[in-house]
């Protein structure tokens, strides 16, 4: 591979990862680009790593974006890994188009990859070439950036780069590279790498640095990794409820997309729902719906299943109390599951203090609104609405293809908020918090994206990103982007950007 030129842009990297033994990473350099051109920074981002966007900028900055330089502290390397893909096991995947720069200390204290994807080919890339399009890119920028400010946790979209070459796909197609910030991309994968080769000690050592690195409080517990596991589902209970909770569809739950740090990572057919139905898949690789909308939580605990199995050697030093400890701990993800959906649903309908019913009340919504294709994300933002007026709920009404169906629950919900606490107003704005007006639309998405890549108009995605920043605000003047796609409009299908 080509080594990089090193240029002293001042990026304090501090790279644990790398320290890790050779068998963790192959060390290599991107491979350099024919005409890079920045054309997304995310400035605050930049800042909160500590990076002057400014520095960035330059052309020093961008050919380090680009992987044409490394910047002076970088060991650049691709992670290794296996993983699950649709339910077969493949015990060698790896970093086939990413190569990780480093690691910052970011401002708040937190330790951060910097990660460019779409670099080159790696020894990980099974033919392929390491490269990425500009579409997938910027679809990657602008759902993990919504996510974020959605509150949930994710990786990040620190720059695009073009690349000023063609990727070759079903037609030539501009390329570019992302770089992509995570508290970490260790994965599921990347437990079942080591644990497929037998390699105990991998897996110790791996699991080692992930409780130094993302769950220091567990070390000094009775079982470590036992406790580990814990921490892991607990946080990977959370994240998924989070997606449920803003019809969010990841779309390829594969153990090499879940993260052990509990973020959102690899955003390729992911999408949001309009109307809502827990059976949506809009993946166009996902044939059988295995990660359909509803299904989400049950891949989700089997993929930690499979997490689990790896750590078995190190969990106890009896075969038998290791699999009790496992499955003790994969019992509890339901039970976790349910009750940060609970607490989720509440907030959404506007239920501040917790009583029995509450749960079925809002299953009984869901149910009505997937009988009559009402729309997810307006649903519940109407509601914030009709939980202060009456007359509201004519809007909220006119997404049920029966409106009726909405009445006749609206009732029960009423009897239901008047044995609550706090004032109308009070619970109009916190269902505004917690229910976003605005959200990645399938089909404004693609029409950003078609502007960007085949007209070269930056003008849509700029815009898209700037309304996905304040997803509860009202913004009046963007109204239009919280709208549902007209028929004409739908998106059937997202596409795998490999």
């Amino acid at each position: 591979m080509t080594t990089a030129e090193r240029v002293g842009l001042r990026i304090q990297f501090d790279n644990s990862y790398a320290r890790l033994p050779e068998r963790f990473a192959v060390r290599l350099s991107p491979t350099p680009v024919t005409a890079p051109r920045l054309v997304r920074m995310n400035e605050p981002l930049a800042r909160k790593l500590g990076i002057d966007p400014s520095e960035l900028a330059t052309q020093q900055g961008v050919e380090i974006l680009a992987g044409n330089r490394l910047a002076e502290g970088s060991e650049p390397l691709a992670m290794a890994y296996a993983g699950h893909q649709f339910g077969g096991f493949v015990p060698q995947l790896g970093d086939g188009r990413a190569i990780l720069l480093g690691e910052v200390i970011d401002r708040d204290g937190t330790r951060r990859d910097i990660q460019l994807k779409g670099s080159g080919p790696t020894p990980f890339s099974r033919q392929g070439d390491g490269r990425a399009a500009l579409g997938p890119v910027l679809r990657e920028y602008i759902v993990s950036e919504a996510m974020a400010a959605l509150g949930i946790p994710t990786t990040r979209s620190l720059t695009v780069v073009t690349t000023g070459e063609a990727v070759s796909r079903e037609t030539p197609l501009p390329g570019a590279v992302l770089t992509r910030v995570a508290t970490s991309h260790i994965r599921v994968g990347t437990f079942q790498y080591f644990a497929a080769r037998g390699d105990i000690d991998g897996v110790r050592t791996l699991a080692d640095y992930v409780i130094a690195r993302h769950y220091p409080e567990v070390t000094n517990t009775d079982q470590p990794y036992a406790a580990l596991l814990d921490a892991v589902i607990d946080r990977q209970a959370v994240l998924v409820a989070q997606w449920m909770m803003v019809g969010f569809i990841h779309g390829v739950m594969n153990t090499d997309n879940c993260s052990i740090a509990g973020e959102t990572i690899d955003y390729g057919p992911c999408a949001f729902m309009d109307t809502y139905h827990p059976g949506t898949v809009y993946s166009s690789i996902d044939q059988q719906g295995r990660y359909a909308f509803g299904n989400q939580p049950q891949i989700a605990q089997w993929n930690l299943a499979r997490l689990a199995e790896t750590l078995l050697p190190i969990l106890s030093d009896s075969d038998k109390k290791s699999m009790e400890l496992a499955e003790a701990s994969i019992g509890t993800f339901g039970e976790k599951f349910q009750a940060a959906c609970t607490i989720g649903l509440r907030k959404k309908l506007g239920l501040v203090e917790e009583r029995s019913g509450d749960l079925e009340l809002a299953h009984d919504l869901l149910g009505r609104m997937a009988a009559n294709a009402a729309d997810f994300t307006l649903t519940f933002r109407y509601l914030a609405e009709a939980a202060v007026n009456v007359a509201a709920d004519d809007t909220v009404r006119r997404l049920f293809n029966d409106p009726l169906a909405f009445d006749s629950w609206a009732v029960k919900w009423r009897e239901r908020l008047s044995v609550g606490g706090g004032s109308s107003a009070q619970r109009c704005e916190a269902m505004r918090r917690v229910n976003p007006k605005y959200i990645p639309r399938n089909h404004r998405v693609e029409q950003a994206l078609d502007a960007a890549v085949q007209r070269a108009d930056w003008a849509p995605f700029e815009q898209l990103l700037a309304v996905l920043a304040a997803p509860f605000d009202e913004q009046p003047e963007n109204a239009i982007y919280a709208l549902p796609p007209s028929p004409e409009e739908v998106v059937q299908q997202t596409f795998c950007g490999t």
